[in-house]
């Protein structure tokens, strides 16, 4: 039972508690980037959990064999395998999102939460506990981005996973699909949860 409470755990941190992005805020170049469209954060979350999860296997099971020394370069280059595979996947299977995401799939093997979960979890603990950790992270990342990008999709474009949104469409606020947009997004995003989280403390 305590194993099994543990797992989840492990499952549900990384969408509230430690969620990346909104509580230890990493990967926030492909966070700003991607999130002009629900379409591409969606692809963009996704694609980060599926190496999330298999670098942490990987690295879960070989951490006992890896030494110290080379720690790094090995984590760097189990990572790096898992993004060579998706991308050729998704160049193959979904030509329009690699189309889209362009360099940003490439760019997951420097993402930092991808290398943060290995030398933080996948390292120290078991494989099992490893695979929840990665789909944890994964998820949060993939929530994350679709909440930024539900704002910045709506109020910048006036549409919703490509379709068009009455009313909004009418007027869209531009600014909001540019940079500047996301990190406003973004800031008032974190505003609002840390908010929430004071006052739950203040609560108990």
């Amino acid at each position: 039972m305590k194993n099994n409470t543990n797992l989840l755990n492990e499952l549900t941190k990384g969408i509230w508690k430690e969620n990346p992005i909104f509580v230890i805020s990493l990967g926030l170049c492909p966070t700003i980037a991607v999130t002009s469209s629900m379409t591409n954060a969606i692809g963009m979350g996704l694609a980060s959990m599926f190496v999330l999860v298999c670098s942490n296997l990987i690295i879960s099971l070989i951490r006992n064999i890896v030494p110290n020394a080379v720690r790094i370069p090995s984590f760097i280059v189990v990572i790096a395998t898992f993004v060579t595979i998706l991308d050729k996947l998704v160049q193959a299977y979904m030509p329009a999102l690699s189309a889209s995401l362009g360099i940003f799939i490439p760019l997951i093997v420097v993402n930092c939460i991808i290398l943060g979960r290995a030398e933080a979890f996948a390292c120290k603990n078991s494989p099992i506990a490893s695979i929840f950790d990665g789909i944890g992270m994964g998820l949060g990342f993939t929530i994350a981005l679709s909440l930024i990008a539900f704002f910045r999709e709506l109020l910048g474009d006036g549409a919703l996973l490509g379709y068009k949104i009455p009313f909004f469409a009418d007027a869209p606020a531009l600014i909001m699909i540019m940079p500047p947009g996301g990190f406003i997004v973004f800031g008032l995003l974190i505003a609002l949860k840390r908010n929430y989280d004071l006052k739950g403390k203040f609560t108990k």
